[in-house]
């Protein structure tokens, strides 16, 4: 499904001004994209597919869309001398429309260190040297899903640490369904919820971002619906009868799922008492005799000691079995979902204090909304899109900035900002990646492929790939 927004348009100003300010005898332009660092030490490389397929792929300049782009820009600029539709005619008379350009890029699923390239782009015609950098405010936003995939990943890091030392199945399986994505209505649009929800879908399988599962099959090559879900409940269901309702309402949730995962808001009025006098008490028989899951959901207070003296009282009026590991276990029929106040560094506070407390993190479920899908961006892990190389008057020019700062102390400083120099290619060595000139280290292959030219996408990716790739692999432990 193709975009109706027009491609002429989708820069941002300044940049309509850069043909007539690269300086004369321009011919190429050599651009590359990196995480120069941020939150996490590595980046999982995700979303590139989306935006080629959506917004570059095929036919995407017309007459049409650069007249409308005539008189938008005319008045945008106040002038009639920035934009050149002369640039775009060239492109709609000599290439039917089609991009002249060759974007180079790891594949989708790939986890980069930072510092590292990801992604190239350079024009393959010398008339068109301005389009591979007008093309920045497009690619850029490959932040977004990228950075959404990362934090995912860092997440499942933390819950098969978890899961390793203190559950009696630490499978892919077992984990697959541990963070949900509560995300969907926390985003800025609907395209967002889309890349988020698939990107986190490529670390789990637990979502009700719907969004997300659609991306995947429109433009990820599967016909798979990989984001899952189960019955549960909102506020606005278990507060329908007032307070003094709540305990028929929790019955008529049990009596209307009385199989499989059904999960359940309890902190309407008084989570502690849902716990013991609700569910532990009243409803305790009817909970141990459903053949699936009740998922018992605190929403509000501190995570970590809300949680603690939620697992204690159930644990209490419910009992446990000690696993092979020695941590605690409720029956198979109750578990907790924590969906309030989740972000990394809360989902570490709260596995290390059930930990510290004898409680498996079998036990627990996890939601995140906002903390997944919102609250990023593009200086999380410092995406940075910057010239590298060119070609003027026939000459190759080394392009690189290295700016000076003022530090903390008043003195003098290398900025983090310095950017790289000349053509690229990432490689890979005993040592991991790494990220060398094109022209040298000529017995190791660049991990770069070519993914787009000359408006045709090339050496496409599914979503099975991507999620094989983004793997967590984590070292043997020691015995």
């Amino acid at each position: 499904m193709k975009t109706q927004e027009n491609f002429v348009l989708l820069a941002d100003a300044y940049k309509y001004s850069h043909h007539k300010l690269y300086y004369p005898g321009t011919t190429k332009i050599y651009s590359y994209l990196e995480s120069r660092g941020g939150q996490f030490d590595e980046t999982v490389f995700f979303g590139l597919q989306y935006f080629m397929k959506h917004y570059l792929e095929g036919i995407v300049i017309t007459k049409e869309k650069i007249d409308e782009a005539e008189a938008f820009l005319t008045q945008v600029f106040g002038r009639n001398d920035v934009f050149d539709r002369s640039k775009f005619d060239y492109i709609v008379e000599k290439y039917n429309g089609r991009l002249p350009v060759r974007i180079k890029a790891v594949p989708e699923g790939s986890v980069v260190p930072v510092n590292n390239v990801m992604m190239t782009i350079e024009n393959t015609d010398p008339e068109c040297f301005w389009l591979s950098n007008f093309l920045e405010t497009l690619l850029m936003q490959v932040w977004y899903p990228c950075t959404v995939a990362t934090v995912s990943r860092e997440v499942r890091k933390i819950v098969e640490e978890y899961f390793e030392e203190t559950a009696a199945d630490a499978s892919k399986p077992a984990i697959d369904f541990v963070l949900n994505d509560f995300g969907f209505r926390g985003v800025s649009s609907v395209e967002s919820a889309g890349l988020g929800g698939a990107a986190h879908l490529i670390n789990f399988l637990g979502s009700d971002t719907l969004m997300g599962s659609v991306m995947i099959k429109r433009y990820y090559e599967t016909q798979k619906v990989y984001g899952l879900s189960v019955p549960a409940t909102e506020h606005s269901v278990c507060t329908l009868l007032g307070e003094e309702g709540e305990l028929d309402i929790f019955k008529h949730i049990l009596k209307t799922f009385p199989a499989g995962v059904v999960a359940c808001v309890s902190d309407s009025f008084d989570i502690f008492r849902a716990c013991s006098e609700y569910w532990g008490t009243e409803l305790k028989d009817l909970v141990l005799s459903r053949d699936g899951v009740l998922v018992i959901r605190p929403d509000s207070g501190d995570p970590v000691f809300t949680l603690l003296r939620v697992f204690d009282i159930l644990l209490t009026k419910f009992g446990y079995t000690i696993n092979e590991k020695g941590y605690k276990v409720l029956p198979p029929q109750v578990r907790v979902l924590q969906g309030d106040g989740v972000n990394v560094q809360a989902i570490r506070s709260i596995y290390g204090a059930l930990k510290v407390n004898g409680i498996s993190a079998e036990n627990l479920v996890l939601g995140m909304g906002g903390a997944l899908l919102q609250k990023v961006d593009r200086d999380t892990q410092k995406f940075a899109f910057k010239c590298s190389y060119a070609e003027v008057n026939g000459k190759p020019v080394d392009v690189q900035k290295h700016p000076v700062e003022v530090d903390s102390h008043g003195k003098l400083v290398q900025s983090f900002k310095k950017s790289k120099a000349g053509q690229l290619k990432l490689i890979r060595t005993d040592a991991g990646y790494q990220t060398v000139r094109k022209e040298t280290s000529p017995g190791f292959e660049d991990q770069m492929i070519t993914v787009f030219e000359n408006g045709a996408i090339i050496n496409t990716v599914s979503f099975e790939e991507i999620r094989e790739r983004a793997v967590v692999v984590r070292e043997p432990q020691e015995v």
